[in-house]
């Protein structure tokens, strides 16, 4: 009963199946998600930290807890340990770590009072810092309806109409010597008193038209009118001195003829002459 026959063949070792290996996934088998989408009070994490090669469970979990925290949390050891069951110890390892792969940066800072604190900055995705203080982008202030005003220009004491009518003149022809001062005729109103200061205070109107024409820059004029509203009073010369009235000059009589010896004298009506008016006093005298 024991003996074996040499003939009989030799039983052949199973074979697995492909399709029956252990490893090979089912299609019905495996990892299911049931997500619902997010609205609110959720953290954006990259796969590049929930599937790390390198860190730890802890840490991964750490780092995404530190994530979803708003700016300003505590996050020193005591008040994570605080917070999780872990020892200070595994957590003071897992921020390491995080630090390590560039999760996070820790730097000591100075602050005002002289005292020595640690700040602690949580990156989502490691490489891709920004400044620490990022300048705010320049805000655009509103534009006006209208516009800006123009600045305002001097005043003449004695606004005369001719005086007013001469510098809103003056104020036209500038576009002769630069076309770039073409002004409208709201600008011409606004800026005529100026220029009739500069006429009363004894100013040619050719200078007047050469300190608003001179030197103007050589890009294009935007605002034409506030250069020239700016020089107006910038440039206002002082009143002209004081001069005392000048006499008049002596009156010139017509040449006249003397009645008594036809010689010519000047006086303003006809009549005797000085010698001859003193004799004939001399002889009332007398008799």
């Amino acid at each position: 009963m024991d003996t074996q026959n040499p003939n009989a063949p030799t039983p052949a070792h199973t074979r697995v199946v492909a399709k029956k290996h252990p490893n090979r996934r089912h299609p019905h088998s495996g990892l299911v998600h049931d997500n619902a989408r997010h609205t609110s009070r959720f953290t954006v994490i990259g796969n590049h930290l929930a599937q790390h090669p390198e860190l730890s469970l802890l840490a991964i979990g750490l780092s995404v807890h530190i994530q979803s925290l708003p700016a300003g949390a505590r996050i020193d050891i005591k008040s994570l340990a605080a917070r999780f069951p872990e020892g200070t110890t595994r957590i003071a390892a897992a921020l390491r770590e995080l630090e390590a792969h560039g999760y996070l940066r820790r730097t000591r800072e100075r602050v005002p009072d002289g005292r020595i604190i640690t700040r602690t900055t949580s990156c989502n995705q490691p490489g891709h810092s920004r400044p620490e203080n990022p300048r705010p982008a320049p805000r655009k202030r509103p534009r006006q309806p209208g516009g800006k005003p123009l600045p305002a220009v001097p005043r003449p004491a004695c606004p005369a109409p001719t005086l007013l009518q001469q510098a809103t003149d003056l104020l036209g022809r500038l576009r002769r010597d630069d076309p770039r001062l073409l002004l409208s005729a709201c600008d011409t109103a606004h800026l005529a008193p100026g220029v009739a200061a500069w006429l009363e205070r004894d100013v040619s109107p050719a200078a007047v038209r050469h300190a608003l024409t001179t030197d103007l820059p050589p890009e294009p004029l935007h605002r034409p009118a506030a250069l020239l509203a700016h020089r107006l009073t910038a440039q206002l010369p002082p009143p002209p001195p004081f001069a005392p009235p000048t006499p008049p000059p002596p009156t010139r009589h017509p040449l006249q003829t003397c009645d008594g010896c036809d010689r010519a004298f000047r006086a303003p009506e006809p009549g005797r002459c000085r010698d001859c008016r003193a004799s004939r006093t001399e002889l009332l005298e007398v008799a």
